[in-house]
């Protein structure tokens, strides 16, 4: 029963959200996803906030796969993948993923949040440890949770602590150890360390598993992602990924990596056993957007050369910004919630859109 006690703690936990600025708003959009949007109230503005990275959400190449999909393979499968849900669309795309990142097999879930979810109880017990970074993605926080094994956290990219948290691993007798990360942190922009984590790992007997959301398609020489941008391409243990951001902007995610870990992950993994497959259109779109990955760099080196240019002029004008050589581009702007509105306000003027992330 909703009781009236019930409502009135709810009431109450969402106006201490509010008052504590913490409060969070969906912008309406009356246009599709693109680097020129318009909002429900009419205003077209400058797009500083999605993850449209390659700017293939609407691109007509994408649009035309999938409507081509629909007609051809339909709308849904109405199946999870062991049932009667893989067309070979499916299989093909993860084979594409695999020879795009280099890896030996690769399987798809409903979301990259799916992914890192399924994942760790999968392959690691109590007698196990997995190693976190502190600023990973709540995904992975999840996921870690749902697992038996021991649990350290090491410090933002620090390699000190991390070593001395593998230490303490060994120490407290573990007998499998993972480390996790983003590959890229997409809060504000830092590329993890991956080669230094690599190193370690090899010299603790670890796995390595990076989240790489906010790389794959346009970070590294040719747009493989944070392993291709610290020399590992060809020396993944384990990553996760997204079709929903770089890749599209749809949905859908992935895991890639060593086979034995793939296939286990296909008996075991619960998010993938019980969800549905991914929908054929967005499967035939995926699949053209690594056609175009792979066959031209084009996209991926313009938007290195727009994020230099705009982390350049934004510098200059005095703004304060972290991250480093990566789109996301944080504008650090204070705590105090009367500065961010009247921040938000002065973009909007001039026909910027951006978030606020709190």
């Amino acid at each position: 029963m909703f009781s009236s006690n019930f409502r009135q703690h709810l009431q109450q936990t969402l106006k201490q959200i509010q008052d504590d600025g913490l409060s969070k708003t969906e912008s309406l959009l009356a246009s599709s996803q693109d680097a020129s949007i318009q909002l429900a109230d009419g205003r077209q503005v400058i797009n500083l906030c999605a993850n449209n990275y390659l700017g293939l959400a609407n691109h007509p190449h994408i649009t035309a796969a999938a409507a081509n999909a629909l007609a051809s393979w339909g709308f849904g499968m109405a199946s999870v993948r062991f049932i009667c849900g893989t067309q070979t669309l499916h299989r093909q795309l993860e084979e594409t993923i695999s020879r795009f990142l280099g890896t030996e097999d690769t399987i798809l879930y409903p979301s990259c949040f799916d992914a890192n979810g399924g994942l760790f109880e999968v392959l690691l017990t109590e007698a196990d440890a997995v190693i976190s970074d502190s600023l990973n993605h709540a995904s992975i926080i999840d996921g870690v949770r749902l697992c038996k094994a021991k649990r350290y956290r090491y410090a933002n990219n620090d390699m000190v602590d991390l070593e001395k948290q593998l230490q303490q691993a060994d120490a407290d007798g573990a007998r499998f150890k993972l480390i996790t990360t983003d590959g890229v942190f997409s809060m504000d922009g830092v590329i993890a360390s991956l080669d230094a984590i690599h190193q370690l790992a090899a010299r603790y007997d670890a796995l390595v598993h990076f989240d790489d959301c906010h790389a794959t398609g346009f970070l590294g020489a040719t747009g493989r992602g944070t392993h291709e941008h610290c020399g590992l391409l060809g020396q993944i243990d384990l990553t996760t990924g997204t079709l929903g951001k770089a890749l599209g902007g749809a949905s859908g995610g992935y895991t890639s990596g060593k086979k034995e870990i793939i296939d286990l992950l296909r008996q075991r993994s619960r998010p993938y056993l019980f969800s549905n497959s991914i929908a054929p259109v967005i499967v035939a779109a995926s699949l053209e957007v690594f056609r175009m990955l792979e066959e031209s760099h084009e996209l991926a080196n313009r938007v290195k050369e727009n994020t230099r240019y705009f982390r350049q002029a934004m510098e200059q004008t005095g703004f304060a910004i972290s991250g480093k050589d990566h789109p996301i581009t944080p504008i650090l702007l204070g705590d105090a919630n009367d500065q961010l509105d009247k921040a938000i306000s002065a973009f909007i003027k001039v026909g910027k859109k951006l978030k606020v992330i709190s």
